[in-house]
């Protein structure tokens, strides 16, 4: 079993940065990602960004390309997402999830996730 928990979440304004993190616990990791998705009141909830823990090769969607970065401290089993240049459409509650693909590609598709944490609430105000 894994335990995932977000912190970090808030409000600010338009065109602020806010930084979000996740740390996973609860069994002896190798070869996983870790990735942020989001959900926004009666929207499906979207991938946001993966890396992977060995090796940190990122992926992110075209929509937070070049104004969100996600990072990891391995030793702490830890992701962060600094958000940049925030927009009131990034308005949602975001999600970390924990994924043990068996392949290089770097998943971003929800049913590929194996663990979820319960989310952290940001809100963007114009």
């Amino acid at each position: 079993q894994v335990h995932v928990v977000e912190s970090g979440g808030g409000l600010v304004q338009a065109g602020g940065s806010l930084r979000v993190s996740c740390a996973a616990s609860g069994r002896t990791f190798s070869s996983y990602v870790m990735g942020w998705f989001r959900q926004a009141p009666g929207k499906e909830r979207e991938f946001v960004a993966a890396i992977r823990m060995s090796g940190g090769d990122t992926f992110y969607a075209d929509s937070v390309k070049g104004r969100f970065t996600i990072s990891r401290d391995n030793a702490k089993n830890t992701v962060y997402l600094q958000m940049n240049s925030l927009k009131p459409e990034d308005t949602a509650v975001y999600y970390c999830a924990v994924a043990f693909p068996s392949t290089p590609r770097i998943p971003n598709w929800t049913y590929e996730y194996d663990y979820w944490g319960q989310g952290t609430q940001v809100t963007v105000s114009s």
